[in-house]
């Protein structure tokens, strides 16, 4: 697996200096909001060819790759997963634009959070939303698939303000569900947290198997992470159980010590890192 961190755990401006931890860390993959990425650009979801050279070229000679994207539906107004036309278009749309850049970025994943955009109408039974939701999602998932792309769908539980998809047995059954290669799973420690499930977390991930194709190492509300190691090393140890060769995500808001929070966060993941590494195989499945 590849180790990574989102973009969103520091200030545009000090992105060099990000890096530079990042790469005395050992950390090889960037996970980036397109706002943050771009933030110089007129429309960071359309820069140009010089824009997207010239990041490209500055987070190569720090040794990194990108590997996912995130905050798809920056700057969208009116989308809506379950709204009116209007709303479903400009959600199609949003989605869409997303796409296309990750491509020109040669980026293989996509995290669709955007809890605040797909919460389901009242009275809309949970089938029905998945049925909904599957139909609105299948035809990008094809437009994303044509470029090696995978739409990684994220667990957002209630607490942030949302209704579909609040847990990770339901985010799973909706990616089973809609049975689209590019249609996956990204799994996420902070809402194991917030749903109480983390007891689980073992079985969670060897349930999902190989529909994961990304993993945020987070907190309830993106405070600093992963804020206990142990747990974290845990989270690792399962994935390696099942084969999981994608990237391990560091996702976190800009702490308030800035930089100072991000050497925490990446000396604790090292500790996370070492409990692997020391791991024996054959470990006990805690159901």
């Amino acid at each position: 697996m590849q180790f990574a961190v989102s973009n969103i755990a520091w200030q545009a401006s000090d992105r060099r200096a990000a890096y530079a931890r990042l790469e005395r860390a050992g950390i090889t993959g960037l996970e980036v909001a397109p706002g943050l990425l771009f933030s110089d650009s007129e429309d960071p979801f359309l820069p140009t060819e010089r824009e997207l050279a010239a990041v490209l070229d500055e987070i190569s000679a720090y040794g990194l790759s990108l590997v996912s994207m995130q905050s798809l539906l920056f700057g969208v107004s009116g989308a809506d997963l379950f709204g009116d036309a209007e709303g479903q278009i400009a959600f199609s749309r949003g989605l869409g634009r997303a796409i296309d850049l990750a491509a020109r970025l040669g980026l293989p994943n996509l995290v669709l959070g955007s809890p605040k955009q797909r919460i389901r109408p009242a009275g809309m039974t949970s089938e029905a939303a998945m049925e909904h939701a599957a139909a609105i999602l299948r035809p990008l998932a094809d437009k994303a698939a044509a470029s090696g792309i995978r739409i990684a769908m994220e667990c957002n539980p209630v607490d942030y303000g949302t209704n579909f998809l609040t847990t990770p047995d339901e985010t799973l059954a909706f990616v089973r569900y809609a049975a689209h290669p590019a249609i996956a799973l990204n799994f996420d420690i902070g809402a194991s947290y917030l749903t109480g499930t983390f007891a689980q977390v073992n079985c969670l991930i060897e349930d999902a198997g190989d529909t994961i194709s990304h993993v945020h190492i987070s907190e309830p509300f993106l405070s600093l992470a992963p804020a206990d190691p142990t747990e974290a090393g845990r989270v690792l140890c399962a994935l390696q159980d099942i084969g999981y060769k994608h990237a391990v995500s560091i996702e976190m808001r800009q702490p308030e010590n800035g930089l100072t929070g991000l050497d925490e966060a990446l000396r604790n993941l090292a500790v996370a890192r070492n409990i692997l590494e020391a791991s024996a195989t054959g470990r006990a499945r805690n159901c």
